[in-house]
């Protein structure tokens, strides 16, 4: 028998400046992206109002328990926007690639939510363009298609 269940995601944005140490070419130089964020959460049930986590009201920021995925997620996500991201100390040693921001979140993501949520996190995805993304989670993680970012 298939095992089913609901995935969940949401995506906030926030526009910061990177440069890459180790690499050559245009990326080596200061520049910025508006990037999008997305993190997806799985549940195998529902609560009593048919949802399995609240993200519909996503950029609100209220006490309810029911927030506080959304509440990590733009949390997280305002504490980088307009900053240098080589310049802050969670990518102090670490390069500011996409690859690298998509496990930061995913890390605090999982860190900031309460155990049974985070159990659930499947990945946090970013978005540098509408074009090109970077994504980190479990390999063996049920992914869905990447969808054009909202941001």
């Amino acid at each position: 028998m298939t095992d089913f269940a609901y995935t969940i995601s949401a995506q906030a944005h926030y526009d910061a400046a990177h440069f890459l140490n180790n690499y050559e070419g245009k990326c080596s130089r200061l520049h910025g992206h508006r990037y999008v964020v997305e993190a997806a959460l799985q549940a195998t049930e529902l609560d009593d109002s048919g949802i399995a986590f609240d993200f519909l009201d996503y950029l609100a920021m209220n006490s309810l328990d029911t927030d506080i995925a959304k509440k990590a997620l733009r949390g997280i996500a305002d504490e980088l926007d307009h900053e240098n991201l080589n310049e802050l100390p969670q990518f102090r040693g670490v390069e500011t690639s996409a690859e690298n921001q998509a496990k930061y979140f995913f890390e605090e993501m999982s860190r900031r939510l309460p155990t049974q949520m985070a159990a659930g996190l499947l990945y946090a995805r970013i978005w540098e363009s509408p074009t090109q993304w970077a994504q980190y989670g479990p390999a063996d993680a049920p992914l869905p298609a990447p969808q054009s970012p909202s941001g």
